[in-house]
């Protein structure tokens, strides 16, 4: 062909297991509902800078250390990171990847997460606790968007890998995972019941 693609971002999507998904989400909503109760200083951190919405990023962010449930997650995820990164050609150069923070995320309604991205790691993910059906997904922001300069907008019927932003449904038991440079936010959440997730970074040492 005259014209081929490059430079391409990847993103990861997949059930985080084969089965078991409902037990296991079931005892992590419990978990991270009895967290946000007992973590007196997220909630007033997330008062100030994640209204309506509860986050231990800022108290408690490192919970694969301090928790079994968590721990046994981070096992699981760190199988599909390592998929991941064959995927994306890295060189780990014989090193190994590390879990380095791992955090609660609760969206009750009209809670929203604003455009950010995640320094010092080099992936990041999402993994989906609790989805109540209308709940908001995972928008991802092309990363040249600051480089188009005089281009025209993309037609109505662009192809997905053309627009200017691409949204992953939110579905519970399933894995975003994603580089770490790359922005993205969810909007607010706007039906009657909590959204729950689990994000987390990852480097490699």
């Amino acid at each position: 062909m005259s014209i081929k693609s490059w430079f391409p971002t990847y993103i990861y999507s997949k059930a985080l297991q084969a089965s078991g998904l409902a037990k296991l989400n079931n005892e992590l909503a419990e978990e991270c509902r009895n967290l946000r109760d007992y973590d007196k200083a997220g909630r007033a951190w997330s008062k100030k800078n994640y209204p309506g919405g509860y986050t231990s990023y800022a108290s408690m962010n490192e919970l694969q250390r301090f928790s079994s449930t968590f721990a046994e997650l981070e096992k699981k995820i760190n199988k599909h990171v390592l998929k991941y990164s064959k995927a994306l050609d890295f060189d780990l150069q014989g090193k190994s990847i590390r879990m380095t923070d791992c955090w609660v995320n609760i969206m009750p309604p009209l809670a929203a997460h604003s455009l950010h991205l995640h320094p010092l790691a080099f992936i990041s993910g999402t993994y989906y606790v609790t989805t109540p059906v209308g709940c908001p997904g995972l928008k991802f922001e092309d990363p040249r968007l600051d480089r188009f300069m005089a281009a025209p907008p993309r037609t109505a019927s662009a192809r997905n890998e053309n627009k200017a932003h691409i949204i992953y449904p939110a579905k519970a038991g399933n894995l975003l995972l994603f580089e770490s440079w790359l922005r993205h936010e969810v909007a607010q959440n706007r039906v009657s019941k909590e959204r729950i997730s689990i994000s987390f970074n990852y480097n490699w040492s």
